[in-house]
């Protein structure tokens, strides 16, 4: 199943995907796709569903395609060859941070730079979302506690996040910097998340071109780590990494976003994002 969140923000209409492609209202049934929608009894409900009887919406507005995200995870230096641009070695651990919650956006959101940003860059990653608590969990077992994925587009202010105390954080949780969707695709729709092309284009030229095998830690490895050492709750979002060809690894001359850019990016099974750049703008950060 896809599973998405559409209207205006605010008013959102939880909803899914039919196989045509058509929206299906899913708010007779659903007051929102919230944590328990992605539960394995929530998602089993849905599956019984006819969505060809469920009525069709108008195409509109995408948001976050669920709500209820608690916490917003990020694993940085993933794939090798992404370490290697950016000039840092290879981890033996997974390295953990966090983006704010709150700087999630739907998929086609305007990305707001924060002032004074100078270099902010783009990172298309595959998001991985819990659909049952996970603590203490064997790898073995790790993926039966995903709901499903995403695209995740891990926005980063580079100074921020490594020229101004080394805390990577800061660079990472500016309003507009984590555009998530179009859809939360279902795991068993997915099969294999080692094995999913990825991509992002910025004013019509490639520049990320990478598969998921290439992942230094897969997603079982990482949802089994994580769980040691924080609970993993329905609804919360790990991103985990992104492969080369981001704008601070571009020779000799950096890359890094400015107002007017547009961003392309896509996950194969999951959907494309479109996103363009404006200067800082509470209005459109709040619209």
């Amino acid at each position: 199943m896809k599973l998405l969140r559409h209207g205006p923000r605010g008013q959102a209409r939880p909803a899914l995907l039919d196989a045509d492609g058509g929206v299906r209202d899913l708010s007779t049934l659903l007051s929102d796709i919230t944590p328990a929608t992605l539960s394995p009894a929530g998602l089993a409900a849905l599956r019984a569903l006819d969505p060809m009887a469920l009525p069709l919406l108008p195409q509109g507005e995408l948001q976050l395609p669920w709500s209820g995200m608690s916490k917003f995870i990020a694993i940085g230096l993933n794939y090798a060859d992404h370490a290697a641009e950016a000039g840092m070695p290879i981890p033996k651990e997974p390295i953990v941070f966090m983006k704010t919650p709150g700087c999630a956006v739907g998929c086609n959101h305007a990305v707001v730079l924060p002032q004074g940003s100078r270099k902010s860059d783009w990172e298309v990653e595959l998001g991985v979302v819990i659909g049952s608590r996970a603590r203490y969990v064997a790898e073995a077992d790790a993926l039966a506690h995903v709901a499903g994925y995403c695209v995740v587009n891990d926005l980063s202010e580079r100074e921020y996040q490594l020229e101004r105390g080394g805390q990577w954080d800061k660079g990472k949780g500016c309003d507009t910097f984590g555009p998530v969707g179009p859809w939360l695709v279902t795991a068993d729709e997915v099969g294999d998340p080692q094995n999913l092309a990825l991509w992002l284009d910025l004013n019509g030229r490639r520049y990320q071109s990478g598969n998921t095998r290439t992942m230094i830690f897969g997603v079982a490895q990482i949802v089994s780590y994580l769980s040691r050492f924080m609970t993993l709750e329905p609804g919360d979002l790990i991103t985990t990494g992104t492969p080369p060809g981001v704008g601070m690894g571009v020779k000799p001359t950096p890359v890094f976003l400015k107002p007017g850019d547009r961003m392309r990016l896509g996950i194969d099974k999951l959907g494309e994002q479109l996103q363009t750049v404006h200067a800082w703008d509470a209005a459109l950060i709040d619209a």
